[in-house]
């Protein structure tokens, strides 16, 4: 009877996350209603939550959602050409787990893993 899952990560600066989720990866601000210390960002059928979290150190945040697509190669392309960095040990490759995977990391150093099934 589950529906849907919305994974909330910590953020240190509402418009920071705002910017780089809106600018960079196509999401849109979700709900009508602005809460203080509290975000939530949409894309297509997938929403992250954020809750603020001002004294977040980012190497010591272990934030991590995985998000799978099923158009891999031209979301990719899209961040390419928007100049996201693509996480040093996450560029595009096909995995073991018979999975074609990427990652980046927000500004919060939240992990944000891309996948799709081969």
């Amino acid at each position: 009877m589950l529906t849907d899952i919305n994974p909330k990560l910590p953020m240190r600066d509402k418009g920071v996350t705002r910017e780089f989720y809106a600018n960079r990866l196509g999401f849109t601000e979700y709900g009508s209603t602005d809460f203080d210390g509290y975000l939530m960002m949409q894309k297509d059928q997938i929403q992250i939550h954020f809750f603020e979290f001002k004294e977040l150190e980012p190497k010591e945040n272990y934030g991590q959602v995985y998000i799978r697509t099923n158009h891999i190669d031209a979301f990719y392309k899209s961040l390419l050409e928007k100049m996201v960095e693509i996480h040093p040990n996450g560029k595009l490759e096909t995995k073991p787990w018979g999975q074609k995977e990427f990652s980046i990391l927000d500004p919060d150093n939240n992990l944000l893993t891309f996948g799709q099934t081969i």
